[in-house]
């Protein structure tokens, strides 16, 4: 087998090294290196780009080919090349490109030439995006970074991991991609090849990028109906390229920072479509640079040939910056048989509108109107391009309903076994020397680390699957086969104190089986679980042992599930279940300063539960709880702190509604109901499986609770209704809002004990929660809890502009300034609000705010929080 493999790779190279081509290098006049240029051969509509060093490599059969040499800001050069055997060298040189202004008259007083040019390439945006209605592609991908600095105590252990600094680090892909409109890609992996481990690598993600959306990853685009919002344009000149005259446009921000870029981009006169494009913008202070290249592959079409994009930044004394380049050919094409005619664009501004365009025939249809080849103003061009898209949307969606996306995602299974010749054959741009040496650095060390990897070593890898000592308190899983496996919950975090148990410990563990069915269509299918999860924890001063289970069954299929189980035992809650305090934190607090927020309870109790995911959009929960519930009593007095001024507060929280009767022991008989709902919306598609797309849907909660008296003399009675709703919405670069709205009351409430009230997320430590619009900031745990009406709202807004990010230099280093109001009244509080500022992305992970809160206008307290960025987000998941 060995001989037959090493057969077919010395033909492999026998035949590398029999192509045909041609290669070289593109250069400046000068001399100096020009980095991605365009190498398209306009005989077979095809190219390829220069590499980092400038040079390229394009195999072609012998022949005679006209190829055009192009690199944003020189003047395209188009040579005639013959290819016999082997290849042909060429160094191309490129003059700086010249431009003239007197091709659009420019007078004083006169507008910007480029205004008009832009408010007509905005008007044809969408005629752009939609005048092709499929086309597939080979798309080379090559992602290259190196890290340039890090911190001097980790050096050292980088190099010992195999990360040196300064050294390339590369990635390369082919893929064939489909792209259908409105939006489903189909994209297969026919080659990866990576250092280190062999992770897929998918172009899709830069060959989306279109310039002719609202939005490239939320930063506006030059060609947005809003760009000029946004942005400031300049007409610096006009040149012809391959018999087409094209402006060059400067954008200028309005306001520099994110979500905006920064540039020039190219557009062609007449037909108002993309040429080229240089743009820069920033991420959370991370420098971006986008460049796309061009070429017509049909008449009047033109799409992109060449990507690069370059990341470079600091963070927390890490450097780097990281390259990715992404060739285009292959192209095929299915233009839409609606968006053949390319009318003339009239820009009402400033062009006079003959008297018979001005007549229209509003009978006409949507189609009919765009197959016209009259002329049209652009605000007219641009509402039909609009009503267009809805009609196609709507043809859509009653064919796949609330389906907003659709991507296919495959590998070939040679694709991580192909060989170096392979690659040198289809490589379409060359690998630079630096590259070359990451290669051969990498593909040592995975030989070394295959020798080391022998029979005994992999019995022994298997064997380490077994118990550690710490396992109990780290986490494990260990699996019993069959889908079943027994394990350990992370328990460092039960490990803590309060003033009710002391010092505390816990243990989480978990018995699981579960079972994957695949449906018929071999793509969705049925997953199921069953769990039974112990939770035990001892507290060492109240000399108390507590346990409980939860028993559940679930079963997942693409867009619904289904959940049911039985949880009891006797255990240890806060009053508010929603656990304001966290138990670290707490301690934190306890132990230093002698102030213990934590409130708590325990319960002797059994819960049967269901709930239905109906669809993404629809959720209803239904449960049944019976529990015999005691009041507790602080058991320790300990603390580091021991100042005489300073004692621990009773157990039993102070509330403006309370009596002694609200925390006595009792019973409790209690059904609860609850609807989430997310009126439109919509989904997205992978490898032709359903997820939702929430971020367009606000959340809408209702619940009704009912406890029901009789049971006995100390039971709890009453009927409870809530409402609320929450969303974020994005206002592009203005910025984002967030807010949770929350109302109910109690429509009857014979006796309501604490544990039933309803409570609100207070705070009154130093750390604020995750989520912009979670709980209250400075607002106390229980003071206002009610059994009455209430009415609560959390409302948080960030700015892109606002005070200190006035400064371009802060904005770019990815400084967010935020505003928060928090309002709530109860019939028996006061009004409670509160108002705050906070500094965000510091360091590009923390956050920091400012603020105070208010009884009845009258200041109650305030002062800092600190917490984690409004960015980073954290999902606890579903039971």
């Amino acid at each position: 087998m060995k001989r037959v493999i090493f057969l077919f790779s010395m033909i492999a190279l026998a035949l590398s090294s029999n192509a045909q081509g041609i290669r070289g290098t593109v250069l400046s006049e000068e001399g100096e290196i020009l980095s991605y240029a365009s190498v398209y051969v306009r005989n077979i509509g095809d190219g390829v780009p220069t590499n980092e060093e400038g040079r390229f490599e394009f195999a072609l059969p012998p022949g005679i080919y006209d190829v055009i040499f192009q690199y944003l800001g020189y003047e395209s050069l188009i040579e005639t090349i013959i290819v016999e055997d082997g290849w042909t060298e060429f160094t191309a040189r490129l003059k700086p490109q010249t431009y003239t202004l007197e091709t659009v008259e420019v007078e004083a007083g006169q507008e910007d030439p480029a205004l008009t040019i832009m408010r007509k390439a905005i008007a044809k945006a969408k005629y752009h995006r939609l005048q092709v209605q499929q086309y597939s592609m080979t798309v080379y991908l090559k992602g290259t970074g190196q890290l340039t600095d890090a911190p001097f105590f980790l050096k050292k252990t980088l190099e010992e991991e195999g990360l040196k600094l300064n050294e390339a680090y590369t990635s390369e892909s082919v893929s064939r991609i489909t792209f259908t409109q409105p939006d489903k890609v189909e994209e297969k992996v026919i080659s990866i090849r990576t250092n280190g481990d062999n992770q897929a690598t998918s172009p899709a993600p830069y060959i989306e990028t279109s310039f002719y959306q609202e939005k490239i990853n939320d930063i506006i685009s030059p060609l947005s109906r809003a760009a000029f919002q946004y942005y400031r344009f300049k007409y610096e000149g006009s040149f012809f390229d391959q018999d087409v005259l094209v402006s060059k446009i400067k954008v200028t921000p309005r306001s520099r920072g994110e979500q905006v870029f920064e540039g020039y981009i190219y557009i062609i006169e007449d037909l108002w479509a993309i040429h080229s494009l240089n743009l820069q913008t920033s991420l959370l202070g991370f420098q971006i640079q986008a460049t796309q290249q061009y070429a017509p592959v049909e008449e009047n079409v033109w799409m992109p040939l060449t990507h690069t994009y370059k990341f470079g930044g600091k963070f927390f004394g890490f450097e780097g910056n990281f390259n990715y380049l992404a060739s285009t050919r292959d192209y095929e094409l299915t233009l839409n048989e609606d968006l053949v005619e390319v009318p003339d664009i009239i820009d009402e501004k400033i062009e006079e509108v003959p008297e018979e365009i001005k007549k229209k025939d509003s009978e006409k249809s949507v189609f009919q109107k765009l197959a016209d080849e009259e002329p049209k103003t652009r605000k007219e061009y641009r509402k039909l391009m609009n009503e267009y898209e809805k009609e196609m949307l709507k043809e859509e969606k009653e064919q796949n309903e609330n389906v907003t996306s659709e991507r296919y995602y495959s590998v070939d299974s040679l694709a991580k076994k192909r060989e170096l010749s392979y690659w040198d054959s289809i490589r379409p741009v060359p690998l630079t020397d630096k590259e070359i040496a990451g290669y051969k650095r990498d593909d040592s060390l995975a030989v070394v680390e295959a020798a080391k990897m022998s029979d005994v070593d992999s019995v022994a890898k298997k064997a380490r699957t077994k118990y550690r000592p710490l396992d109990f308190m780290n986490g494990a899983s260990y699996s019993l086969g069959g889908g079943k496996s027994i394990g350990f919950r992370q328990n460092w975090t039960k490990f803590s104190f309060n003033t009710v148990e002391g010092f505390k410990m816990g243990l989480g563990l978990y018995y699981r089986k579960y079972e994957r069915i695949k449906l018929a269509d071999s793509v969705n299918s049925i997953r199921k679980s069953f769990n039974i999860e112990p939770e035990l924890r001892y507290g060492f001063s109240s000399n108390q042992f507590y346990g409980k289970v939860n028993i559940r069954w679930s079963q997942t299929e693409a867009i619904s599930g289904l959940t049911r189980g039985i949880e009891g035992g006797r255990y240890i809650y806060q009053f508010n279940g929603g656990d304001p305090i966290n138990e670290q934190v707490n301690a934190f607090y306890s132990l230093l300063f002698r102030q213990n927020y934590m409130k708590l309870y325990d319960q002797s109790f059994v819960r049967a539960y269901w709930a239905h995911r109906v669809n993404s959009g629809f959720t209803y929960r239904v449960n049944l709880t019976y529990a015999d519930r005691n009041q507790l009593f602080n058991n320790s007095n300990y603390s580091f702190y021991n100042k005489p001024e300073r004692v621990y507060t009773p157990n039993q929280p102070e509330n403006v509604e309370t009596s002694d009767m609200s925390f006595q022991d009792h019973q409790a008989l209690i059904l609860r109901g609850s609807i989430d709902w997310r009126p439109g919306i919509t989904y997205n598609i992978y490898n032709g499986v359903k997820y939702p797309n929430t971020s367009r849907s606000p959340l809408i909660k209702f619940a009704y609770e009912r406890a029901f008296g009789g049971i006995s003399d100390m039971a709890a009675s009453y009927d409870h209704v809530s409402l609320g709703i929450e969303h974020a919405f994005d206002f592009g670069v203005s910025g984002d809002l967030d807010f949770k709205i929350t109302g109910g009351t109690f429509l009857s409430n014979d006796q309501v004990y604490f544990q039933d009230f309803q409570h609100f997320g207070g705070n009154r430590t130093i750390f604020s929660n995750f989520g912009p619009a979670s709980n209250y900031r400075f607002m106390d745990y229980y003071k206002y809890s009610t059994q009455t009406s209430y009415f609560s709202s959390i409302v948080h807004y960030q700015f892109r502009k606002f005070l200190f990010t006035q400064l371009p230099m802060l904005r770019f280093s990815g400084l967010r300034e935020n505003i928060f109001f928090n309002y709530l009244k109860t019939e028996n509080s006061p009004h409670y609000w509160e108002v705050g500022y906070s500094l965000d992305n510091l360091f590009r992970i923390f956050r920091v705010e400012f603020g105070a809160g208010f009884e009845n206008g009258n200041y109650l307290r305030g002062g800092a929080r600190f917490g984690i960025a409004t960015f980073i987000t954290v999902s606890s998941g579903d039971n």
